[in-house]
């Protein structure tokens, strides 16, 4: 055959069963060729609307959502830094990002990152300022329970309101794992997987729990964070029953 590219025309051979309605030598004839009739959509060097760096671009005037939120968003520093105020205030702890998802690009871009945001606002972060897991932040919820995150302690806060009867850590059979609630005299255990699809690790723990419980006849509902945030939808999951997620 002779190759299509015409700045080539290198005579090769090909099997019969390999031909196509296109034929080149080598791939860097077949992408010369294919640069030329589709070229790649030009971009050119843009400045951020908002932070003012420089960026590859089309029609974007942001170069990133990060700097696209904070630009939406027309609160000064001590506005949002109020607004993280008032919502301790109202849930008498340290809120989560999740909680405040609406302006938390503004306080990232306002001061650095969401922690230096809490910390300026007087308030304990949930997280290491150095390491990417969450750290356990123990909380009290208001049955006395000690609960191994804000996120647990809403959900156990969920239960005692809605007068469930619950019991926390309460053991797989013949393992060492823990069940963070368990109700219905034991029957059915709750699991708050937070950190779901972040580690191959506690994804195959979660796997592992759900086998156990297959095998012993108990029911287990699985509360994820989109269950919790930014809405809290319990009433379906935990009073129906209904298992989120096979």
């Amino acid at each position: 055959m002779v190759c299509e590219n015409k700045s080539c025309k290198k005579n090769f051979l090909r099997l019969r069963s390999s031909i196509s309605n296109h034929n080149y030598c080598s791939r860097s004839c077949a992408a010369r060729v294919n640069n030329q009739k589709f070229p790649k959509r030009a971009t050119s060097t843009k400045i951020c609307i908002f932070c003012h760096k420089e960026y590859k671009g089309d029609k974007l005037k942001y170069c990133s959502v990060r700097c696209k939120w904070a630009a939406m968003s027309k609160y000064s520093k001590q506005a949002l830094l109020k607004i993280i105020q008032n919502k301790a205030a109202e849930l008498h702890r340290t809120p989560s990002r999740r909680e405040l998802d609406k302006i938390s690009f503004a306080c990232i871009r306002a001061f650095g990152s969401w922690n230096d945001t809490l910390i300026k606002v007087g308030l304990t972060p949930h997280r290491s300022l150095n390491e990417r897991m969450y750290k356990r932040v123990f909380t009290i919820a208001r049955d006395g329970h000690k609960c191994d995150s804000i996120s647990e302690a809403i959900i156990d806060n969920w239960l005692t309101k809605n007068k469930i009867v619950h019991e926390r850590n309460k053991n797989y059979p013949n393992s060492k794992h823990l069940a963070d609630w368990s109700i219905r005299n034991g029957n059915t255990f709750v699991e708050y997987f937070g950190l779901a699809r972040d580690s191959k690790r506690y994804d195959e723990t979660i796997k592992t729990k759900r086998d156990i419980c297959k095998r012993n006849s108990i029911k287990l509902i699985e509360i994820y964070p989109e269950n919790v945030y930014p809405v809290l939808s319990l009433d379906k999951i935990l009073k129906g029953g209904t298992k989120i997620r096979d």
